[in-house]
């Protein structure tokens, strides 16, 4: 760990909160977390200069000690490390990276982790699996949302197959999940998504059937 890094990034932080925000910011989280009230461009302002300064095996290090801090604006400082530097991360950093998937959990939070471990793993051989079968249902909507903006990269036998694998599930955060995945691909594959949701559509939820076909023609 850094000398004084988390004490440096609190200063940091303190000195863009507005703390009258924080009401509005607790709410929209359901009152989940605490908030010292930093927007986020200003957070991102205040603290980029630090997170430059971080390079390879602290990363994770860094990360989850910011993790440990109580409010919500110190994960999403883990968050911009982590985005930033995701370069230096590898397939042996993915069980680190889940274990903050089920930490603190909340689509906030797991929604950018899915785009690092996308990043990281967009190039490489590597399957989740063990992700969808998960017992915590955010580990399961990573497994559905890794391959985001992929395009042709996108292992599609693999995408249907993990939607079909949840489509039973009435948890609403993998039905909206599974629609926006299929969406997303059918950016790239608009015919092959389309014949995939209208052939499946009785085992796929309504909501995850609208979502994948919301823009697509003849839907």
């Amino acid at each position: 760990m850094k000398p004084d890094f988390l004490t440096d990034v609190a200063i940091a932080l303190a000195s863009e909160a507005v703390p009258e925000r924080v009401p509005a910011m607790r709410a929209y989280m359901r009152d989940q977390f605490d908030f010292m009230g930093v927007p986020t461009p200003q957070r991102r302002g205040a603290c980029r200069g630090l997170l430059k300064t971080l390079k390879g095996e602290s990363l994770l290090e860094h990360a989850r000690a910011l993790w440990e801090l109580p409010q919500r604006e110190y994960q999403y400082v883990a968050l911009d490390l982590l985005a930033m530097h995701w370069k230096e991360l590898n397939t042996e950093d993915i069980p680190a990276l889940l274990e903050l998937v089920q930490d603190k959990s909340w689509w906030d939070s797991v929604d950018t982790l899915a785009g690092i471990i996308g990043d990281v793993l967009r190039h490489r051989h590597y399957h989740m699996d063990e992700c969808l079968h998960h017992d915590n249902f955010w580990m399961r909507r990573i497994a559905i949302l890794h391959q985001l903006g992929w395009r042709g990269k996108t292992d599609q036998q693999r995408l249907f197959d993990y939607s079909l694998a949840l489509a039973h599930e009435k948890e609403f955060f993998i039905q909206k999940a599974i629609g926006w995945a299929l969406r997303d691909y059918a950016r790239h594959a608009p015919n092959e998504v389309r014949l995939f949701t209208h052939k499946q559509k009785e085992r796929l939820a309504p909501l995850s059937f609208r979502e994948a076909n919301k823009h697509l023609a003849d839907n």
